[in-house]
């Protein structure tokens, strides 16, 4: 589980290519490393992966690597990615860690293009295309994880949706690099997700309108 709040963006240092499978190799800084173990979880640009490889380097950093599988190279921008590129990484939460973003599971649903991004010294603007099949989650003011980073969405029509960036965020992320025609993961809301889907299920099966009578005749 993790908050989606960025902690930071570490450079691909290597990239080991296979069919349908890599091998992504970071260089964690000392505090960036501390506590982390083999096997624990590691959100990149939102992607939950696993630690394979944890080696201590003289100067005290550490070179980890994380393995993608094909699954997780088609659903997300980690197949765009080469060496020297920038990515968002945040360690998973801990219990009693503070959520300032929102509970986010590091399961990408895909990716989004990015339309437009407007922006001055201190307000950052994005619009994002709103695919078809993820519409009905995509709400205005709801919650949405882009590249790991948790948002609020600030608007949406029928084929886009925005949101707008502190300076903080667009500071210490990818998206102050961002332009138009690059591809960012998306992890929809799953709180959204329950509710808009328990809902269409009622409306499927009928139950809904029965569950509208009960309770104006109750």
């Amino acid at each position: 589980m993790f908050s989606g709040i960025v902690q930071t963006t570490l450079q691909i240092q290597d990239i080991v290519k296979k069919d349908d499978f890599a091998t992504l190799i970071y260089r964690f800084p000392k505090e960036m490393a501390e506590g982390l173990k083999l096997g624990a979880s590691v959100a990149q640009n939102g992607v939950c992966l696993t630690v394979r490889t944890l080696d201590e380097n003289i100067d005290g950093s550490f070179q980890v690597s994380f393995d993608a599988i094909v699954q997780t190279l088609k659903l997300s921008n980690l197949s765009d990615l080469a060496i020297g590129d920038a990515v968002n990484i945040e360690r998973a939460a801990r219990f009693g860690d503070e959520i300032g973003g929102h509970v986010v599971s590091g399961h990408v649903y895909g990716c989004v293009e990015v339309l437009a991004v407007e922006q001055d010294p201190l307000n950052m603007q994005i619009v994002f295309q709103r695919p078809a099949d993820l519409k009905p989650y995509l709400l205005d003011k709801g919650f949405v994880a882009l590249n790991g980073c948790s948002l609020t969405i600030a608007e949406v029509t029928d084929d886009t949706f925005s949101v707008w960036l502190i300076p903080e965020t667009r500071d210490v992320t990818v998206f102050g690099e961002i332009k138009v025609g690059d591809r960012v993961n998306l992890e929809i809301d799953p709180s959204t997700q329950a509710v808009v889907d328990t809902i269409k299920a009622l409306m499927a099966s009928g139950q809904l309108a029965e569950l509208i009578t009960t309770v104006k005749n109750a």
